[in-house]
């Protein structure tokens, strides 16, 4: 890689030591990433995490995760199932933590949700029980 850019697992330094922590948690249902083409699983996933910056483009963190360029921190998860991201939804809802749900139109189906970047230490709790979307 050219000098100044980051690598996708490498050390992640940013401009200030609070952007540093910083992750935007993406949560794709499972059933549909394994079913649906690759290709529009992966929109329904970017549609997610573009809305959720979107919608929280004025709080602080977000601009700081997005000033991080090639260094931001994005860690996809995968929800077995439609309930299961439904009640994820809710339990962040409870929790007060910013996030958007991408429902897929015309067929009205939750797809998708992610939350807006946030500090690993004040979300992590909620996510632990999602794995890695392989």
């Amino acid at each position: 890689l050219p000098a100044g850019c980051a690598t996708p697992y490498g050390s992640m330094a940013a401009p200030g030591a609070a952007a540093a922590g910083l992750v935007q948690y993406v949560v794709l249902r499972g059933d549909l990433a394994r079913s649906w083409p690759l290709g529009a699983a992966v929109a329904q996933a970017c549609h997610a995490a573009l809305a959720a910056v979107h919608a929280h483009r004025q709080h602080p963190d977000t601009s700081a995760y997005l000033e991080q360029g090639g260094a931001m921190r994005t860690v996809v998860l995968e929800a077995p199932d439609e309930a299961a991201l439904t009640l994820l939804a809710e339990t962040l809802k409870q929790h007060s933590i910013d996030h958007q749900v991408w429902t897929e139109q015309p067929e009205n189906v939750a797809t998708c949700l992610a939350l807006r970047p946030y500090p690993k230490d004040q979300v992590h709790q909620h996510l632990k029980k999602f794995k890695l979307l392989k």
